[in-house]
């Protein structure tokens, strides 16, 4: 299916060019090199230029022998953009019919597409003019990054509400093999979403009209501080938690640093990418303390863990809020699953007081949780609140580096989440999605016949008499 066949013949032949190329996944310390003025890039052969990987060739997509900051990333980002935007938009094509004809989905495919041909205008600019930083070519690509960016700033909600309205449409019966689809999409989507605002936000926070001051370099701090992320995180969500209860529950944190003993941990990241997922899981950690604890006078603490190892910096989060049952664990991570109300289409919709039919507590600190969210907290702070989406998208945040965010509960005391991240920025490379043979037959695989025994709930079943 093309997204557009008649209007946009030229884009979709685009979109097959580009689609047949892989992303080129950078690492941390090749984000933090690239924009090095001088760097030498990943070059084949000692050769200056760029070069492409197609499928199977593990070369990188990076311009080498271009000693201009602003320009050697015109080059790889004129290249990779089209790429990246490519390989997702083929996938988009490949979702069920029911789900593209929604409204929602429409726009969301219309906005990628819209973003694909502003790429595409810089696509024939002639890098290798010495006079290039001075033209407007470098100005107006910035000022492109920047529409493209704000553009998408709402494809997780837009995305989400095209969910809902395929719910609706079937009246909250989705069958098993769309729903695999969906999540199996919707990871794919959200991950490619997130490493196209990361090489967006790097070139335009470097290269924008206002100079970047500080250690940072685009959003990457190479001194992060976990603890003060911690702290940060911990406090934002105790403002929610207060707002409601009239109390919260107290933070404890503990470094254990094995590498360098004594000293405080610090590591190469994106502290924006970090804060996510701490905030999302201490709002989660606070709403069950305070309901599993809401008629004692003291309520347990929060107890945070930060440890450096030799792989992995590990950040355990542990609450006693009654945990959750084993069997629901795993729906935490799913997008058509979630216990908050249903958010409102716009911040329009949305009344200024708490509703009447609001009578549940943990329902009624969802709904200041989307009040904080849609009028008061940064974009880059921002969740899908109420449509499930915290813990997914957060899980995503961690694995886009080859990180990883685990869960455990023991149903009646607690929970603890940890989150994983690499402690050397150069194993901390971008796990990215690639169109492919692979993943198109994925959307055509139907729910696979179960080969093990299954326990189901209300059912006996006759003893066998020999």
């Amino acid at each position: 299916m093309k997204l557009f066949p008649v209007r946009l013949s030229n884009i979709n032949k685009m979109l097959d060019f580009y689609s047949q190329f892989n992303p080129s996944p950078l690492s941390i310390k090749q984000f933090i090199d690239f924009e090095k003025k001088n760097a030498q890039m990943f070059t084949k052969d000692s050769v200056p230029g760029l070069f492409i990987t197609k499928q199977n060739n593990s070369s990188c997509c990076i311009p080498a022998g271009l000693n201009a900051c602003p320009r050697k990333s015109f080059v790889f980002l004129r290249k990779e953009l089209p790429v990246r935007l490519a390989n997702i938009m083929k996938e988009i094509t490949l979702l069920p019919e029911s789900l593209l004809r929604m409204p929602s989905v429409g726009l969301v495919s219309a906005w990628y597409v819209k973003s694909f041909e502003e790429v595409l205008a810089f696509e024939k600019t002639d890098p290798t003019d010495p006079n290039l930083e001075k033209y407007w070519q470098l100005l107006e690509f910035c000022k492109s990054l920047i529409q493209i960016r704000d553009r998408h700033s709402d494809v997780v909600q837009t995305m989400a509400q095209g969910i809902l309205e395929l719910k609706e449409s079937r009246d909250g019966a989705i069958e098993p093999s769309t729903e695999l689809s969906i999540q199996y999409f919707l990871d794919r989507l959200y991950m490619s979403r997130i490493s196209i605002r990361m090489l967006i936000n790097q070139h335009t926070i470097l290269f924008g009209e206002i100079p970047q001051t500080g250690r940072h370099i685009g959003s990457i701090d190479p001194l992060c501080d976990p603890h003060m992320v911690v702290r940060d995180a911990y406090e934002n969500a105790r403002f929610l938690c207060d707002q409601y209860y009239l109390a919260s529950p107290e933070l404890e944190v503990i470094e254990h640093n094995e590498i360098d003993k004594g000293n405080p941990i610090k590591i190469v990241y994106v502290p924006s990418h970090l804060y996510h997922m701490l905030f999302e899981l201490f709002k989660n950690s606070m709403r069950a303390v305070m309901e599993h604890h809401g008629t004692e006078n003291d309520v347990p603490p929060i107890k945070v863990t930060i440890v450096k190892g030799k792989e992995d910096i590990c950040v355990k989060m542990s609450d006693q809020g009654g945990g959750i049952a084993r069997s629901q664990v795993d729906q935490l991570f799913k997008y058509m699953y979630s216990t908050a109300p249903q958010p409102p289409k716009s911040k329009t919709d949305l009344p200024l007081v708490p509703l009447a039919g609001m009578t549940q507590i943990a329902d009624l600190l969802a709904y200041y949780v989307i009040i904080k969210h849609l009028f008061f907290v940064p974009y880059f702070q921002q969740m899908a609140i109420g449509y499930g989406y915290g813990l997914p998208i957060s899980r995503l945040y961690a694995r886009y580096f080859h990180g990883d965010l685990v869960l455990f509960s023991c149903e009646g005391y607690g929970s603890d989440a940890i989150i994983y991240l690499k402690a050397f920025s150069d194993e901390a490379n971008e796990l990215l999605p690639i169109f492919n043979k692979t993943s198109t037959r994925f959307y055509k695989a139907t729910v696979p016949t179960g080969d093990w025994s299954n326990q189901v709930k209300g059912k006996k079943t006759k003893p066998i008499v020999i």
